[in-house]
């Protein structure tokens, strides 16, 4: 399972990331991005939420009922290995950190699950990338700026890095130009004003927009 998620990941590039949103709307959210042509929905743990197990979970296997089809459903912020292993029994395909914790990593492996932990300086990156992990998450991107982003890429040219962190229409094909494998965005496809509105024809049409980007790289 883990080759064809990776496939799957280098392919459509764009995982959008749901923070604390569950039931309907959730399924609302998914149903607009799909008909965008995002087709992966990372849904986070809300680490405050002493639920966040139990609604993860559930939030994981609704989408898979309704989405499983064409969408990779994976899970974010994932920190424990009991909450590795609960996102895999809900059905998710790859695992996402905010940081390098190289037994998550090896255990998510280990699972047969794809690993996407999240780095930021070049000692991290590698450290990640030699644990095993599939992609390593370079977080926060819009942080870090282009600067520094193009002077550690000359060393670790050959890990295969996803940009998180304030990525937009706008900054995405750079960071494809660059050689990332893709992106994880939050803001721009899962905007909670949108989200309150209704609007979820917005939310399709950005869709479009960054999945028209990823088909150009």
């Amino acid at each position: 399972m883990d080759k064809e998620t990776a496939g799957f990941i280098r392919r459509h590039k764009v995982i959008a990331i749901c923070r604390r949103l569950y039931g309907p709307d959730l399924l609302s959210l998914a149903s607009a991005l799909s008909q965008g042509g995002v087709n992966m929905l990372e849904v986070t743990f809300d680490q405050s939420d002493p639920e966040c197990i139990k609604k993860t979970s559930e939030a994981i296997r609704s989408l898979l009922e309704k989405f499983g089809s064409c969408m990779e459903i994976g899970a974010g912020t994932v920190l424990t290995k009991e909450q590795v292993m609960a996102a895999k029994d809900a059905g998710a395909s790859y695992i996402i950190s905010p940081n390098v914790d190289v037994e998550i990593i090896k255990y998510t492996k280990a699972l047969g699950l794809v690993s996407v932990p999240g780095a930021m300086t070049p000692s991290e990156i590698l450290t990640a990338h030699n644990a095993g992990a599939d992609f390593v998450k370079l977080f926060p991107s819009g942080t870090l700026g282009f600067n520094y982003i193009k002077d550690i890429l000359a060393p670790i040219s050959h890990v295969k890095l996803v940009a998180t962190g304030g990525v937009t229409e706008e900054t995405l094909p750079e960071y494809l130009k660059l050689g990332f494998a893709g992106a994880g965005v939050s803001g721009r496809l899962s905007e909670k004003k949108l989200i309150a509105e209704g609007n979820f024809e917005e939310i399709t049409r950005r869709a479009q927009a960054f999945s028209k980007i990823a088909s150009d790289y």
